[in-house]
């Protein structure tokens, strides 16, 4: 797009935007270098408040979770050989959406002022008098190469470190790198997106003095579970990223640092590393098993299926609130309902103290932890983590004629209350809370699926799969899992899961989220 096409574009935005309260803000964001958690806390801040988001491809899509649902997205992406949008109209959309009053964040891979073109970006910003902010982020000429075992700086092994664009402008007759001075004046060299030019690049430093025996590294998606490592010398690194494939996005290092890789390498040897593992627990329930995951070293995408609100009907639990003193036993199934049972006797002011004679029983150890948090002692926890274990447990315990009362969610099986009944009890089941389907998000989910992006899915509870197979309903969910490791917390939600037509690859021991993490790989560190 000419200078004056872009112009002439500015003036019809300024002109649409007339009448309006003012220019909004545009935040120039570096996105880090690839895992989501290294994005800044201003940069996360920034995400929360746009309106809108224009963000590329090498910007985490995870990153944009952090966005209110109704903040529009533009990917404008570009590849190695073409772009989604020219970076002039990129700069005209920038100009475009701050005239309209909106907040917009510029999302960038890595840090938007090293190599990112973040100075064009701002320029055009400035000369239509739009505020602007630029938010460092940490740049991959770094983080790649540490998360690859390979400190750019050791005081041991240089004291220099140079980084450099592995591509000029295409339009360009000839190179502004003064290859001669470089090649062996700086100790360390961090080449940016240079593995189609990695046979020129390797000539040059050749060419102009550096050994051939000086190591060298590529490192491909550094940070992320596709991460991976070649490397060699500059007598053989060309042969050998050709021999492995390799394609972009990648960073090259070249120098002495390199051979710290060999003891340092830390990201790779971690249980999950290379493994993306989705997860379907409800949203609000979904960051131990994902923090879990990440710290292990594998990456979790949260697919929430499962929303949970409060009962659409909630006259039966207010009835039993009402009567909380009459119970022998109160028995909770779930955190969930340990949450949302509190929640409700919040709502209607009644005091706990009035269930003080009901003897309290809880399915696993969260769910313990959750009531004792709440001050309340748990009196019997099975052995195994599972309502078949908490039903044998309390065999030995309820006698005939108690009153239990089970507040859980409106989906639960039946076996529990059934086994109950059949030792005398009076039973009384209560809806603490709902369990909807909530399937945003499925069709991206379809396309990580079909591409082999995700490795492993996990389900937590058998409403888990239920939803999962219902949020796909319009795909081929078994041929979407196919290659893909099918993980369930216990032989419940497995035996539910094959019932639909799922293949179980694991179910863990122990039904916890601990468990679950140890059946998909996820060992001891």
């Amino acid at each position: 797009m000419s200078d004056v096409r872009t112009e002439q574009a500015v003036s019809a935005a300024a002109t649409a935007a007339r009448g309006s309260t003012g220019p909004g803000k545009v935040f120039l964001v570096g996105a880090g270098p690839g895992d989501a958690k290294l994005i800044t806390v201003r940069g996360m801040e920034a995400l929360e408040q746009a309106d809108v988001i224009l963000y590329d491809r090498l910007a985490n899509p995870r990153l944009l979770d952090y966005a209110r649902d109704d903040a529009e997205r533009i990917y404008v992406g570009k590849m190695p050989d073409r772009h989604t949008l020219t970076q002039e109209e990129i700069n005209v959309l920038l100009v475009e959406k701050a005239l309209e009053g909106k907040t917009v964040v510029r999302l960038k891979g890595g840090d938007p002022c090293v190599f990112g073109r973040v100075g064009e970006e701002a320029e055009a910003l400035a000369a239509h008098g739009i505020p602007f902010e630029i938010v460092p982020g940490i740049t991959a000429g770094i983080a790649v190469p540490a998360y690859a075992g390979i400190p750019v700086t050791h005081r041991d092994v240089n004291a220099t470190v140079a980084f450099v664009t592995g591509h000029e402008r295409p339009d360009k007759e000839t190179s502004s790198i003064n290859w001669a001075k470089l090649a062996t004046a700086v100790d360390t060299l961090v080449f940016y997106m240079g593995v189609g030019n990695l046979p020129f690049i390797v000539e040059q430093l050749l060419a102009h003095g550096r050994a051939p025996d000086t190591p060298v590294a590529v490192i491909r998606w550094g940070t992320l579970p596709e991460q991976e490592t070649v490397t060699g010398t500059l007598a053989t690194i060309v042969e050998r990223v050709r021999a492995a494939g390799l394609k972009p996005p990648a960073i090259t290092v070249v120098g002495d640092v390199v051979r710290l890789r060999e003891k340092l390498a830390w990201y790779e040897k971690k249980p999950l590393f290379g493994k993306r593992v989705l997860v379907t627990r409800a949203r609000a329930q979904a960051s131990d098993l994902s923090r879990l995951i990440a710290e292990l070293g594998g990456e979790p995408v949260e697919f929430p299926v499962i929303r949970l609100v409060p009962p659409r009907n909630p006259a039966p639990l207010d009835a039993a609130l009402d009567r909380l003193g009459d119970f022998d036993w109160v028995i909770f199934t779930s955190t969930n309902g340990v949450a949302f049972f509190f929640r409700r006797l919040r709502e209607r002011g009644i005091d706990i103290r009035t269930m003080a004679r009901a003897r309290v029983a809880a399915v696993g150890p969260k769910t313990a932890e959750a009531l004792e948090e709440k001050g309340m002692r748990v009196e019997l926890l099975p052995q195994r983590f599972d309502g078949d274990a908490l039903a044998e447990a309390l065999a030995g315990k309820v006698k005939a004629g108690d009153r239990v009362l089970l507040p859980r969610a409106d989906i639960a099986r039946k076996a529990l209350p059934e086994a109950l009944r059949a030792l005398g009890a009076e039973v009384t089941e209560a809806d603490t809370y709902d369990n909807v389907i909530d399937a945003r998000g499925a069709d991206e989910v379809a396309a990580l699926l079909r591409e082999g992006r995700i490795h492993v899915v996990t389900f937590t509870s058998s409403s888990t799969v239920r939803n999962f197979v219902e949020a796909l309903k319009d795909h081929d969910v078994p041929a979407l899992l196919d290659g893909v490791t099918v993980a369930c917390i216990g032989p419940v939600t497995a035996k539910t899961a094959e019932a639909l037509g799922l293949r179980v690859d694991a179910v863990a021991e122990e039904a916890t989220i601990e468990g679950l993490v140890r059946a998909i790989g996820g060992g001891a560190r």
